[in-house]
């Protein structure tokens, strides 16, 4: 039988997936999309969904209602092919693209096209973002359930080098899954740091951390804040700067109540407020 290196399984994306939107920033993303797809040489799904609005006007007859149900459908149709359309002008050039669409729930249809990929792309949505319409997907809710890694776009980011990346580790099931998750951009990485916060930062496992990614062939360097005062995701975002890194790598923790997500602090502030990319997982 053919033998297959680490390389050929566990670090390749085959597939990214990226829901396109019509609000703000959604061409940005996709950019930043497409662009990775190429550079780690997979298929690039662009995927789209909208919903049919019907208004309420209370004792309307049969037949305005189905003229209604018409209208909202055109409506539907449009906006799917002026997202098509979006995606079809950012991926020129790039063969390896394909584009799925459907009239119903956007979450419901991302979560299920999801089977197709490997990671999911999307734009950051913090209380501070600029909204993204009826076709916007929340990230939070995509790494809670999706079953895939989820890459958070934090707005005016249209490309990832992903050459200097830093992981936020914490002896969890969460963030191992993270890790694993990650392996096709960490093994492309020219500087990996790891980084262990708190007071128990030297019993979080880092060196058997290090030395897994080595047999990856990855040079992987622990770095540990033990001590530290200041607020971990602070700690997270000045060791990013520190080092010029532009990705930043972690688990998602959270549980759920009904129709919502409770995220963790440091989740929520990924999730929400962080200046660099984020790979999250859960």
């Amino acid at each position: 039988m053919p033998q297959t290196s680490p390389a050929a399984d566990a670090r390749r994306y085959a597939g990214i997936i990226a829901p396109v939107h019509l609000g703000a920033g959604s061409e940005r993303t996709l950019r930043l999309a497409n662009s990775l797809a190429q550079k780690l040489s997979c298929r690039l799904i662009g995927v789209a969904a909208r919903d049919i609005e019907l208004p309420y006007y209370g004792d309307s007859t049969a037949m305005a209602n189905a003229l209604l149900a018409e209208n909202a459908r055109t409506v539907a149709t449009e906006d799917l092919a002026k997202a098509e359309a979006l995606f079809r002008r950012v991926v020129e050039g790039n063969a390896a693209v394909e584009w799925r669409s459907a009239i119903r729930e956007p979450r419901g249809f991302a979560l299920t096209q999801a089977r197709a990929a490997d990671l999911m792309v999307l734009a950051r949505q913090g209380p501070a973002d600029e909204g993204q319409g009826r076709m916007g997907i929340e990230p939070g809710d995509m790494v809670m359930n999706l079953g895939r890694p989820v890459l958070v776009v934090p707005p005016g980011l249209s490309t990832l080098s992903a050459k200097r990346i830093v992981i936020a580790w914490k002896d969890t099931r969460e963030a191992r899954r993270a890790l694993w998750d990650a392996l096709p951009l960490l093994g492309r990485a020219d500087v990996v740091r790891l980084l262990a916060v708190g007071a128990d930062a030297a019993e979080q496992g880092t060196q058997d951390v290090c030395d897994y990614l080595a047999q990856h062939g990855i040079a992987a360097r622990a770095v540990l804040r033990p001590d530290s005062v200041k607020y971990i995701v602070d700690e997270i975002i000045e060791l990013a700067q520190d080092e010029g890194a532009d990705l930043i790598v972690a688990g998602a923790y959270g549980h759920s109540r009904v129709h919502e997500w409770i995220f963790g602090g440091v989740t929520h502030d990924l999730l929400e407020t962080t200046p660099f990319c984020c790979l999250m997982s859960h």
